[in-house]
């Protein structure tokens, strides 16, 4: 039911108006009956005048009461307008768990479904390719994968829809190849070369795999393990196996292969039913390995040129143990995860003006593996309980310190070819040929121009995040919260 209030801001001057009418209705009136009457009058003079003046004091006092009762807004030029005490600025930490909340993280219940999806479908697909026994002239699944990456580290950022699997290949029998160090970038990453032993047996005995996978060095008597024919053919016979595991699948959902710029090989799941419940079309890159030894892997050296047969190691076992070491030194309340993923977002977000080439090259340096060889660095250095939930934000205070000191010093030391014989736990075990090599530098690739300007926008991304929170993504809802899931009501 809607109540009335008076309103004196029109009640008043209507009521003056009124009284004002009446007043000239009277005056015209009494001159009338004063022209038209014989002369002789019942009322005299007085009281007509008192009369008169009696209305208008009465006209005077209603708006002397209209403009006393006006707010101060009638007033404007003569007092000042009432302060309005300043909105205090929201607290660090109650904007990054908001923002967290609203834009950063995952939903473990859509995370963890999508895994256990494509777990499944790639365990039946690398165990249609294995093979029990070797082949002789040829490669093959060896029968497992290994998960890498954020999804499987519990740092992912953006959306549960990519993940990358790592699938390890078997080389012919008889076949032997030595991993060599070829430096193209003094501290970088290491790059290695697979060869043969010089004027091998084996290599006149199998022509069709040497012409397949082997380029010739010339008068050096050895050949060299093409990383783009392992490629070609990893993508082939994964396509072979899709064919003979998709019928299964078919009704629950849609699969396609696809070679993506000639460098990785992409499995495309688009759901049809209830496959994935929360029906969200992923993407898994599949990445052909070979086994160096201690878990290490060597896989296809990005960005390198054709015919420079460049392999690069890979040591998802090593890192997996490692954050399993620090996790269970961490207290059960630790926020490091909620930090690294924030440390991203801080990165996202002060990237998303630049333009594409001042964008790449942020991301280049910014990647995710260099945030997180910052983040294990820090781990390792700083005390358990030092990572409590109470000081996030001091923790992501010293984490980007610790990358604008990199930055400026020009060196990100890789954390397992570091030359830090003592910061790893003894548990992680290295092949004897990643002992060896120099101290590798993350960010060797970079002139010192682009890591100032790195450095200057990091800081000024940190300084200013309440402004690039409000600006960059205010269309988003809660990432994989939003995503309805009938086997789910609430988290």
């Amino acid at each position: 039911m809607s109540v009335y209030t008076l309103n004196l801001r029109v009640f008043w001057p209507l009521v003056t108006c009124i009284l004002c009418a009446l007043l000239l209705l009277h005056h015209f009136i009494l001159r009338d009956s004063e022209e038209q009457g014989d002369g002789c009058s019942d009322q005299g003079p007085g009281a007509i005048l008192l009369f008169k003046y009696v209305l208008a004091f009465t006209l005077c006092y209603f708006f002397i009461k209209y403009c006393t009762t006006q707010p101060g807004s009638t007033k404007r030029g003569f007092h000042r307008a009432p302060e309005v005490p300043c909105k205090p600025a929201v607290p660090k930490k109650e904007l990054l768990e908001d923002h967290y909340e609203k834009h950063v993280r995952l939903s473990p219940h859509v995370l963890g479904h999508s895994k256990a999806h494509v777990a499944k479908l790639v365990s039946v697909l690398v165990k249609v390719g294995r093979t029990d026994v070797p082949p002789e002239s040829s490669l093959a699944f060896r029968g497992d994968f290994v998960q890498i990456g954020s999804s499987y580290e519990e740092h992912k950022v953006g959306s549960p829809d990519c993940f990358d699997i790592l699938v390890p290949l078997r080389l012919p029998r008889g076949l032997k190849l030595e991993p060599c160090n070829y430096n193209v970038t003094k501290g970088g990453i290491p790059l290695v070369t697979l060869e043969t032993p010089r004027k091998s047996e084996w290599i006149r005995r199998h022509k069709a795999f040497t012409d397949t996978f082997l380029h010739s060095q010339g008068s050096a008597g050895f050949h060299r393990l093409s990383p783009d024919s392992v490629l070609r053919w990893f993508y082939s016979t994964s396509q072979h196996c899709l064919s003979m595991v998709r019928f299964p699948f078919e009704q629950r959902c849609s699969l396609s292969l696809s070679l993506v710029e000639s460098q990785r090989v992409q499995l495309h799941l688009t759901p049809r039913s209830d496959y994935v419940c929360c029906h969200i079309s992923m993407g898994v890159r599949l990445i052909p390995a070979l086994p160096l030894g201690d878990n290490a892997f060597l896989v296809a050296a990005p960005g390198t040129q054709k015919g420079e047969n460049l392999w690069t190691v890979y040591f998802p076992k090593q890192e997996q143990k490692l954050l399993g070491f620090l996790k269970s030194k961490l207290p059960a309340n630790s926020c490091h995860l909620k930090c690294l993923q924030l440390l991203k977002e801080v990165r996202d977000l002060g990237g998303q003006t630049l333009d594409q080439q001042a964008g790449a090259e942020w991301r280049g340096v910014l990647s995710s593996y260099a945030l997180k060889t910052a983040w294990i660095r820090l781990l390792l250095s700083t005390p358990p309980e030092a990572w409590e939930e109470c000081h996030l934000v001091d923790r992501l205070e010293d984490l980007l310190r610790c990358l604008r000191d990199s930055l400026q010093a020009r060196n990100l030391r890789h954390l397992l070819l570091g030359g830090d014989t003592g910061l790893l736990p003894e548990s992680v075990a290295l092949p004897k040929l990643v002992k060896e090599t120099v101290p590798s530098n993350l960010w060797a690739e970079f002139c010192a121009g682009s890591l100032d300007l790195v450095s200057a926008r990091l800081a000024f991304s940190w300084a200013h995040l309440h402004r690039l929170i409000r600006l960059g993504r205010p269309q988003r809802t809660t990432l994989g919260r939003g995503v309805h899931c009938k086997h789910i009501d609430a988290e």
